[in-house]
């Protein structure tokens, strides 16, 4: 029996998915591993430098270094004001997740698992509809400029929908790019790959906007433009995303609907002989136990050289032996089945 096409499909998903892993840890060891020997090395003959300099005790530099780490986060500034709080609830319910400030209280660590708990799919819904009246306006908006033009086909296909959120995302992640090298001083790679991260909710947070010269209370005007950044950022990718994951999705559909319609039209050229079954494909089922009346002419065999007219009559049309013997040598297979369930002293000679 052969595979179908959907198995094989999500098989070969599943050996791209587990290759790409493997070719992305690859390609990451070559680029970083070797950075990375180096800047260990560095830090630690820094570290050492420091250390003699300034005649500190091992106990002591691990205390320091414990005291550096929790404090690097009210370096950045006031992070727990109504401003601060606004933007970890938005990075919290995203599933964004800079890591850049955290809940240190009880209280506020049981809030913040219930307030994601509802938050995230929130979200999620409501990023998702948008996406779709995203969507929706595009195919309207394009429809309208075929028309326009006067094009001959007006019809917008899902692949034109696609292009077109694809370069809306990347018009944003430009923009986005643009508004955080001005105002944060990163480069311009640090700062696409910023937008990048967060507009796909990885969030590593090695990158964090609004952490310098106390921003998030002293510019409320940079605070607002990140803000709606990310959410209008978020919609954006969203629909893109959602567009792409329908077209692989619809594709296992139309590999299901097509069989459903296969065995449909199957069982219903399905003809019961005394017992047997002779599908349209030439199968043969026996011992069936039901043997259902048939009112309408019915192919027996693919290539349809014989047929039923009614259970009753049991008509088998024959023009001439000299016709049957030609289509003998045509079709084998129909002559070994006439032979074998249609017997000629059974039914009656009439034309074709």
């Amino acid at each position: 029996m052969e595979m179908k096409k959907q198995n094989v499909r999500t098989l070969s998903l599943i050996v791209c998915t587990f290759t790409y892993l493997l070719v992305g840890a690859a390609v990451f060891d070559a680029l970083e591993s070797a950075f990375e020997g180096q800047r260990r090395i560095a830090l630690r003959k820094e570290e050492k430098e420091i250390r003699i300099n300034y005649n500190i005790s091992n106990d002591d530099y691990a205390i320091l270094k414990r005291n550096v780490m929790k404090t690097i986060p009210y370096y950045s500034g006031v992070q727990w004001k109504f401003a601060g709080s606004l933007y970890f609830s938005l990075t919290l319910v995203t599933a964004i997740g800079y890591g850049h400030s955290t809940p240190q209280t009880v209280g506020g660590k049981i809030l913040c698992m219930f307030y994601a708990l509802a938050g995230i799919p929130l979200c999620i819904i409501m990023f998702q509809s948008v996406g779709e009246r995203l969507n929706v306006f595009v195919t309207y908006l394009l429809k309208q400029i075929k028309k326009c033009f006067k094009m001959k086909n007006s019809e917008v296909s899902e692949t034109n929908v696609i292009l077109v959120t694809m370069n809306l995302s990347t018009i944003v992640l430009t923009s986005g790019a643009l508004l955080f090298w001005h105002y944060e001083g990163w480069n311009l790679v640090d700062a696409f790959y910023y937008c990048f991260i967060t507009l796909t909710t990885i969030g590593f947070g090695d990158f964090v906007a609004l952490q310098k010269g106390d921003s998030l209370q002293t510019n409320p005007q940079y605070v607002a433009m990140s803000m709606i950044f990310i959410l209008f950022g978020l919609t954006v990718i969203s629909a893109a995303m959602n567009l792409l994951v329908l077209r692989f999705l619809t594709m296992n559909t139309e590999d299901e609907r097509r069989d459903e319609i296969q065995a449909a039209a199957a069982a219903q050229n399905a003809v019961r002989l005394d017992g047997d079954v002779i599908t349209s494909n030439g199968n043969v089922v026996l011992n069936a136990q039901e043997r259902p009346e048939y009112n309408e002419i019915i192919s027996v065999c693919s290539c349809s050289c014989y047929k039923w007219r009614s259970h009753r009559e049991k008509v088998y049309d024959i023009k001439s032996t000299r016709k049957i013997s030609n289509l003998y040598s045509r079709k084998s297979v129909c002559k070994e089945e006439m032979d074998s369930f249609l017997p000629m002293n059974h039914y009656k000679r009439t034309s074709l």
